[in-house]
């Protein structure tokens, strides 16, 4: 009988390869740019327990979340979000510190939810929180190591979306929205930009027909930093109006960065997460339709573990910059520095020796004992003694493995050197090379 072969769950993926090392480096160029900014490393739980990410925390809904069950009978839930988490931190490990705190974390979260259908439901999050800090120069800081992190990843081409959670509830209030699926729905028709879902929802409440044409322009509600004074000319709303003012003022404060050009306004943008209070943004570029990174304020949060304090973030969704990378061709190449040491088990002592050498002057080296015949006649560049089929398996495999050039050893005397890429022969003496260091 077959072994039967075991697949993932939908949902999620195996990363190897190439790949794989390639989104190593780009999470490490990212980390290094928060460190530029001052942020220092936190570790969170992959789960916690299901009160961190509760409905009153306004992260994701509970149906959407994995569940399971520790041996006391505790709801447990792998992390759906890693924000909820940080602030639990922060409240508990530094809830006397009043100057602000930089964290930043790398980690996976996981959503259950069948209409996340041909998404992954495992994603890796690099991100960054900044606490104690409600000013707009912070909001700034964050949309400036965003921008950052988007050109150290290589992207030419982006544009960051910001858009002001107050504003949305500022209006909200004024109309009287108490009916917490109506506002649900009435979210829902404003992302979709649906103007008719949208009408169909204020046209029976008892509002003006100011406040309705509002909402019904929502939608329409972005472009450039002229949509602002547009939009400030359709409400009186003193907690709107203030809630524009800070954009402009953010953006006067990233034309100093000099990153105004990568900006653009939503008032139409909300969030799935309800904790947002204030600045809210979502990053966009070309070939995927997914955000590769989203962030906000959310000044309400931690307080709701014990610690009454302001807060902003961002996340960049590692899975879909790799996503925008390599529909862009921008992926970085992974050179072929692994070496493969080929040799003869009599010539065992030999490449152990060679193989400690290099490794101790930094080289990566793969150390493999040959059982393919190779012939001990000295080798031409032409390749004619050797055992030709034996040779082409071993950089079969190094092409495979991504192994850039192999070292033979099958006689006393010299190693051969074979370049994986365009087969050439050198020849080195081992005595001279191992007696020399």
């Amino acid at each position: 009988m077959k072994d039967k072969l075991l697949h993932t769950p939908e949902g999620v993926r195996d990363i190897y390869g190439t790949e794989c090392a390639a989104k190593l480096i780009l999470q490490k160029k990212l980390d290094q740019v928060l460190k530029l900014y001052g942020f220092r490393d936190i570790q969170t739980p992959s789960f916690e327990f299901f009160d961190i990410f509760n409905q009153e925390r306004g992260t994701v809904s509970s149906k959407d979340m994995y569940k399971l069950f520790d041996k006391e009978g505790n709801t447990m839930v792998l992390r759906p979000d890693i924000t909820p988490s940080i602030a639990r931190c922060v409240a508990k490990y530094y809830k006397e510190e009043e100057l602000p705190i930089r964290l930043c974390y790398i980690g996976n979260t996981y959503i259950n939810s069948t209409t996340y259908q041909g998404k992954l439901n495992e994603v890796t999050q690099l991100g960054a929180e900044l606490v104690n800090d409600d000013s707009v120069d912070a909001d700034a800081q964050m949309l400036a190591i965003t921008i950052e992190c988007l050109l150290k990843a290589g992207l030419k081409e982006f544009q960051l979306e910001i858009g002001n959670a107050d504003f949305f509830r500022s209006l909200i209030s004024e109309a009287g929205f108490e009916n917490e699926e109506d506002i649900v729905k009435l979210k829902t028709s404003i992302e979709n930009k649906s103007m008719f879902g949208v009408e169909d929802l204020v046209k029976n409440k008892k509002i003006s027909q100011e406040l309705k044409e509002i909402f019904l322009k929502l939608p329409e509600l972005f472009g450039s930093i002229e949509i602002l004074d547009y939009a400030k000319s359709l409400t009186n709303n003193p907690r709107a109006i203030k809630a524009i003012n800070r954009l402009e003022e953010l953006y006067d404060i990233m034309a100093i960065y000099g990153f105004e050009k990568y900006i653009s306004f939503d008032l139409g943008m909300l969030s799935k997460y309800d904790y947002y209070t204030g600045l809210i943004f979502k990053a966009y570029t070309y070939k995927t339709g997914e955000a590769i990174v989203t962030g906000g304020r959310y000044d309400n949060l931690v307080g709701q573990f014990g610690k009454n304090c302001p807060a902003i973030g961002l996340a960049i969704v590692i899975d879909n910059l790799m996503t925008a990378l390599s529909r862009q061709k921008l992926l970085p190449r992974i050179e072929a520095s692994d070496t493969m040491i080929l040799y003869r088990q009599e010539y065992r002592k030999h490449a152990i020796a060679l193989a400690n050498y290099f490794r101790k002057e930094g080289n990566n080296v793969v150390l493999q004992l040959s059982n393919a015949h190779i012939s001990k006649s000295n080798m031409s560049a032409d390749n004619k003694s050797m055992d030709i089929l034996s040779l082409n398996d071993y950089r079969s495999y190094m092409q495979r493995m991504n192994i850039g050039g192999l070292l033979l050893i099958d006689n006393d005397n010299e190693i051969t050197i074979i370049d994986a890429h365009d087969g050439s022969i050198k020849k080195a003496d081992f005595k001279e090379l191992i007696g020399s260091k």
